[in-house]
């Protein structure tokens, strides 16, 4: 076992890394964008971008972070030796603390949604309209909470904290989709959301908005550019072969994804049957936060009291996706302060914890200013740029017999496999070209 902690296992790698990758955007943000850009046939898209751009991507991050066996900020450092490298890790490691910062206190309003609906159960009226108003002490005092969970589980390290946590929580999510897909295909109204999220309009397939649109969730819903993979990669066994563990992680976030629609979008058109409003003032589906703490709730209100149980276990499945994407964002910092500034693990774990929970804080107590700009700046500007960053690194600053020594640890012949003929030059040309569009795009 290594010092610096290592997976113990193939599972529990692919597991932590979807976990890191399926967050929350998978679930709210991926079934309305493929409602609203053809169904069946934005899912293929969103299929082939995932591989055409997302996964050689990943492969950089895996690939620099287990040859260096670093941090992002020593790890970049080493391939480029220069400065440059290491102002890139850094800028990596202040932007995956911001995107901690709003993801906590999004986070937050999933657990007091969550025990809303248990508190209802009981009857406890007073509790469970303070748990859904929007208040200072609400925001924070669950985003603590939620900070809290995640400190925890990264202070057991890789095997006995993100791994051991990411093993149990990663089936458990899965089981929680199935089991409330299940059910919502009973209710009235269901197929008709599954017929749109199923059936293909071809003619919407060479759309630029679709295309731009299918690539920015696939990049963004693998947690790229910040980090998160380069510091898990460096925690993976030499013996691991990493194009096919790459390949693996890319089909249990694509899987996810795919799941999350056949649960959000049925449920959506059952809330239609019911009277519950779906669709915004342009007549698009209503995605994002008003979809998880309006539309939703809205139709658990019309379920009696089964209501209550659906609404448990849907804020519970959305705590899960949110701690298994924070785990791995905290440890983004939390590797660069123990191996770069010589701090245990315990207290780095807490003065980071501290750090992003001053920063949510701040946001919270100036949410109408900050809240929108910090997503904005962190995910729709600098995530990408930081994605472009890594495949210059990969594809043009990292020497290209080093990036093949590292392929020979598990595979003796990798130079003559399908991988190594086109990955090279693939993260060295194309992948810069489309992230560029896809940020231009993007204003």
């Amino acid at each position: 076992m290594s010092a610096r902690g290592e997976f113990s296992s193939r599972l529990g790698f692919v597991l932590a890394a979807a976990g890191s990758a399926v967050g929350l955007g998978n679930i709210w943000g991926f079934p309305t964008q493929v409602a609203s850009n053809g169904g069946a046939a934005f899912v293929l898209m969103y299929i082939l971008l995932a591989f055409v751009l997302a996964y050689p991507v990943l492969m950089a991050e895996l690939l620099i972070g287990r040859a260096t066996q670093s941090n992002m900020v020593d790890a970049l450092g080493k391939i480029s030796g220069s400065v440059i490298g290491k102002a890139t890790g850094i800028w990596g490691c202040v932007t995956v603390s911001l995107i901690l910062a709003f993801y906590a206190i999004v986070a937050g309003w999933m657990i007091a949604y969550g025990l809303q609906a248990l508190s209802s159960i009981f009857a406890w009226q007073g509790v469970s309209q303070w748990l859904t108003s929007f208040s200072d002490s609400r925001n924070l005092i669950f985003c603590a909470l939620f900070v809290l969970l995640t400190a925890l589980i990264v202070t057991g390290g890789v095997s006995k904290g993100i791994e051991k946590w990411s093993v149990r929580l990663m089936p458990t999510l899965f089981l929680i989709v199935l089991l409330l897909i299940a059910y919502v295909m009973t209710l009235d109204g269901a197929m008709q959301g599954l017929k749109v999220y199923l059936l293909p309009d071809f003619s919407k397939v060479l759309n630029p908005d679709l295309l731009i649109s299918a690539m920015g969730q696939a990049f963004f819903s693998m947690s790229l550019g910040v980090g998160t993979m380069l510091v898990y990669g460096s925690y993976v066994s030499r013996k691991e072969k990493l194009p096919s563990l790459g390949a693996s992680v890319a089909l249990v976030d694509i899987a996810v994804a795919i799941l999350a629609g056949l649960l959000i979008i049925p449920a959506m058109y059952v809330a239609l049957h019911n009277g519950v409003e779906i669709f915004s003032e342009s007549g698009e589906l209503i995605a994002g936060d008003t979809l998880i703490f309006t539309v939703l709730p809205a139709l658990f209100d019309t379920m009696g009291s089964a209501g209550n149980l659906v609404a448990l276990s849907f804020f519970i499945l959305m705590t899960i996706a949110a701690v298994t994407s924070s785990i791995s964002m905290l440890e983004v910092p939390v590797a660069y302060v123990v191996e770069s500034r010589g701090m245990k693990r315990g207290p780095a774990v807490w003065l980071i914890a501290a750090v992003v929970f001053v920063c949510s804080t701040v946001i919270a107590l100036n949410f109408e200013s900050l809240f929108g700009l910090v997503i904005a700046a962190t995910t729709q500007y600098s995530q990408p740029l930081l994605g472009l960053m890594l495949c210059i690194f990969a594809g043009w600053v990292w020497k290209r017999n080093e990036i093949l020594k590292e392929l020979r640890y598990s595979d003796a012949a990798a130079e003559q496999g399908l991988f190594w003929k086109i990955w090279p030059w693939y993260v060295r040309f194309v992948c810069p070209v489309i992230i560029i569009l896809m940020f231009y795009r993007s204003f």
